[in-house]
């Protein structure tokens, strides 16, 4: 005879096919990571990787008036912190030891190389407030308001001012304030504006302030204020609209010099006569983006970074964009943080190359020699054995000029017999571009895993024309999902690649191509890694930080309008879980200012709810990416252990 309880439980068996119960993650707790269903760190896995994960990089952040010291930002404990460096080759001495990264600051100029600026902000949130280090006092000094968010401060000549943009009117627009340094007062706001602009350099009388609106990754303006009763004035025309990016101010500040794409596909380097309105292009025939300029400060010319296919040249020429000079003894890399010495004739600068971390280099501007300032350490790993990315194109689903459209991508081949599984690399931004420097796990995977490593710049990417860039906005999303589709029929072409075997890498942006692709490809993709990603669009574009919102809205479309908002849910994957048959694993950080946690969450529920195979780990005192070593670190090791579990077995 059937009790009461038996009935009941031979209604659950029944029901059971119908309906998932999801079970109670195994949750565990190693130091700031909360870890759900990760299982236990394999401790040999872990010992081998360490040694791949003990590179140090060193970034140029600025030379002395004088030219004959830099401070640079390097690691050697959990942190990075500010460094500075004597002479080429010589001991980075530490002069920040802050429980926060410290990645960004420069010389007060005039003091010898004895006061710094710096900024930093609280696990991750990226609030980043400024600090005056004194060096011979050895006190930092707060000198903004230490709660709102700060971004993009500069420094005058003498010295003497300061200027910073900040939202502490109303937490959402980035309004301009100026400091005197000599005095004790806060900073004054001189310029109060409605979304996001961003101070980019005193003239060189310190009369005049340039200052940059930016209003989407498309569309750019520049402004000056006049220091001395704070009036604003347009220097870039209303329309067309365009993107105009890096600029600096002649030595005598008559002229501007700017990259843009004000007439055409590239971002070319243009002279702007400040009294006429004048504009001259210097690179006519350049096809490819100038990425940053820099103008030597006795007026003897300008040096310029192009980025060709992901890789910078750096180029040296007069004023008027002609006698251009190469640079002997740079390694073949990415080259960032390009800027002269205030006294002039020295040129810094940071290269990384896909064999060797940042490392920090000066060039004299006149005989066009490189010198070598810091020598980061890669582990005791021998460089010659790393694999080199080698650059491939692959067709994709549209056309263009009745060919198939090429998608640039970068391939690590994993050492080892046979064909190899393979991992898909997707970057952030949109509006970003995978470049080939040196990453330590992409060494690992290629060289111990024997896993090759696809990075793609698929639609949206930077660096290839701004018809490339934008053609995956707004409602065209999927478009750039679908090159990944287009990237696995290529893989399955491939003999030495296992298109049995692939999973998808990515974070921010990329992140939601990893769900976007798994969404999309069920059976096609083994396994994901999703960090601080996007799971639904809509649910982002409300919950991001108000102050970002409307630059999002411009890249993914307005989700307040009916029609848009109906293709965001439509293409959303929180939207589509029920398709994603791959093991997935999630990672965030939950102080993450850009993309709130509660995207991991959503999707981590989601997955949970659907009985499919689901890792989450959330770093409680991290923000949009793991900025601590020891994070940084266990995020290395678990994605090891993951793709090892999925990909391996």
């Amino acid at each position: 005879m059937l009790t009461f309880r038996s009935t009941l439980l031979l209604l659950v068996i029944a029901l059971a096919p119908l309906t998932t119960i999801a079970k109670e993650p195994v949750k565990n707790q190693i130091g700031q990571f909360v870890l759900e269903d990760v299982p236990p760190i394999d401790a040999a896995l872990r010992e081998r990787l360490m040694q791949y994960l003990e590179v140090r990089r060193a970034g140029l952040l600025d030379l002395s008036d004088d030219g004959k010291s830099l401070l640079i930002a390097t690691r050697f404990g959990g942190s990075t912190q500010l460094h500075t460096v004597a002479q080429p080759l010589g001991a980075r001495k530490q002069i920040t030891f802050a429980d926060e990264p410290i990645d960004s600051g420069y010389f007060v100029p005039g003091s010898a190389g004895r006061k710094v600026i710096y900024a930093k902000d609280k696990g991750g949130d990226e609030n980043d407030n400024y600090f005056v280090l004194d060096l011979n006092e050895g006190r930092s000094t707060l000198i903004t308001d230490g709660k709102s968010r700060h971004s993009n401060s500069v420094i005058s000549k003498s010295g003497r001012w300061f200027a910073v943009s900040g939202t502490a009117r109303n937490g959402r627009d980035f309004d301009v304030y100026l400091k005197d340094l000599t005095s004790n007062d806060p900073p004054k706001m001189i310029w109060e504006v409605k979304g996001q602009y961003y101070v980019a350099g005193f003239s060189p009388d310190e009369k005049s302030l340039l200052i940059n609106h930016y209003i989407s990754e498309r569309e750019t303006e520049w402004f000056i204020v006049d220091l001395a009763d704070f009036k604003q004035r347009r220097i870039t025309p209303e329309t067309p609209a365009a993107y105009y990016g890096d600029a600096a101010w002649s030595h005598d500040g008559k002229t501007l010099f700017l990259t843009t794409d004000r007439e055409g596909e590239f971002r070319r380097l243009y002279r702007l006569e400040l009294e006429t309105g004048a504009w001259t292009c210097l690179t006519p025939t350049l096809n490819w983006d100038v990425e940053s300029v820099a103008v030597e400060p006795t007026g003897a010319g300008l040096a310029y970074v192009v980025n060709e296919d992901g890789v910078s040249r750096l180029v040296l020429c007069d004023t008027a964009g002609k006698n251009e000079r190469t640079v002997k003894g740079l390694p073949v890399g990415v080259i960032g943080g390009l800027q002269f010495n205030q006294a002039g004739g020295t040129l810094g600068l940071t290269i990384n190359s896909s064999k060797s971390p940042s490392d920090a280099y000066s060039v004299d501007f006149a005989a066009g020699n490189a010198t070598r300032w810091t020598e980061s350490e890669i582990g005791g790993l021998n460089a010659e054995r790393f694999v080199e990315p080698e650059l491939i194109r692959y067709p994709t689903f549209d056309q263009v000029d009745g060919k198939p459209r090429m998608i640039p991508a970068f391939l690590y081949r994993g050492v080892g017999d046979g064909p190899r599984p393979v991992i898909i690399q997707c970057h952030g931004g949109p509006e970003g571009q995978f470049t080939p420097g040196f990453t330590s796990p992409f060494q690992f995977w290629a060289r111990e895993l024997g896993i090759s490593v696809l990075a793609l710049n698929v639609r949206g990417s930077v660096g290839y024309g701004r018809t490339y860039h934008q053609i995956d906005n707004g409602v065209m999303r999927e478009d750039a999902v679908k090159d990944v589709g287009a990237a696995l029929d290529w893989i399955a072409k491939q003999p030495h690649l296992d298109a049995s075997r692939v999973g998808i890498f990515g974070g921010s942006y990329g992140g939601y191509m990893v769900l976007g692709s798994l969404t999309n490809f069920p059976g096609r993709i083994k396994a994901g890694i999703d960090i601080v990603g996007i799971a639904s669009f809509v649910s982002f574009l409300e919950t991001t930080p108000e102050f970002r919102r409307d630059l999002r809205r411009a890249e993914y479309g307005d989700e307040r309008d009916p029609a848009v908002r109906a293709v965001l849910e439509k293409i959303s994957p929180l939207n589509n879980a029920e398709k994603i048959q791959a093991a997935l694993f999630v990672m965030h950080g939950e102080n993450d200012p850009r993309v709130p946690v509660s995207e991991a969450r959503q999707i981590v529920a989601k997955m949970r709810a659907l009985g499919r195979t689901v890792w989450f780990a959330n770093a409680l005192n991290e923000g949009h990416g793991f900025a601590k070593k020891e994070n940084s670190d266990l995020a290395a090791v678990m994605q090891a252990m993951f793709w090892k579990e999925h990909l391996l077995k």
